[in-house]
């Protein structure tokens, strides 16, 4: 590699061949001037000129990215922090779906309790209600195997929707004479409930008997 003279170098060179001419008094061929001026104009082209220009500046990264588009390594953040974002969307999503399934199976549980209660509940009223059948049938009999007079005397004495329950799952033939045998206000209540019974509730007149 070939040093070029400084500046301050080139300076005295031509200080010199300016003395020189002066002194010989003729215009002699100045020879160190070319060469200086040469030689000067050397050292203000860069070092990668002499070699054809082959050296450039290297670009740097946001010149080699025109117009502010985004490098290569920041396009790989960005697709980096999007793909955590969902991963971290996706999994409150499936906790959120999780919690969703324990109360599902929570509610069908409850719902299957719920059921098996209910026809639990339905088979007791369902004995009961044959238990009670069986009952009224059973009295109904008792007081149908009585004299009407005395069956009267007993009806005018019970609690008022008994008599009404037995008279009314009586025979007709046996209600009757019984009722002929009973008090005129007992009789009169009893057939005004058996009248309202498939009434609606607000259709129905509430009925006081006083009994002595």
């Amino acid at each position: 590699m070939v040093r070029l003279p400084t500046v301050r170098t080139l300076f005295w060179l031509l200080a010199l061949a300016g003395a020189a001419k002066a002194a010989t008094g003729f215009a002699a061929p100045d020879a160190a001037a070319p060469r200086a001026r040469l030689i000067l104009a050397s050292a203000t082209v860069p070092a990668g000129g002499a070699a054809g220009g082959a050296a450039k500046p290297a670009a740097s990264p946001a010149a080699a990215a025109p117009g502010g588009c985004d490098t290569p390594e920041s396009l790989l953040q960005s697709v980096r922090q999007e793909r955590a974002l969902l991963a971290k969307e996706k999994s409150a999503l499936d906790a959120r779906s999780a919690k969703l399934d324990l109360a599902k199976q929570g509610i069908d549980a409850e719902t299957q309790r719920l059921g098996e209660l209910k026809t639990t509940v339905q088979g007791l009223l369902d004995k009961a209600k044959q238990a009670h059948s069986a009952d009224v049938d059973r009295l109904v009999k008792l007081y149908q195997a009585m004299k009407p007079a005395a069956a009267a005397g007993m009806l005018d004495s019970v609690d008022l929707q008994v008599a009404v329950m037995v008279l009314a799952t009586m025979k007709a033939r046996n209600a009757a004479q019984i009722m002929a045998q009973m008090a005129p206000d007992r009789v009169q209540a009893i057939s005004k409930i058996i009248l309202d019974r498939n009434k609606l509730p607000g259709d129905q007149n509430q009925v006081v008997v006083q009994v002595n």
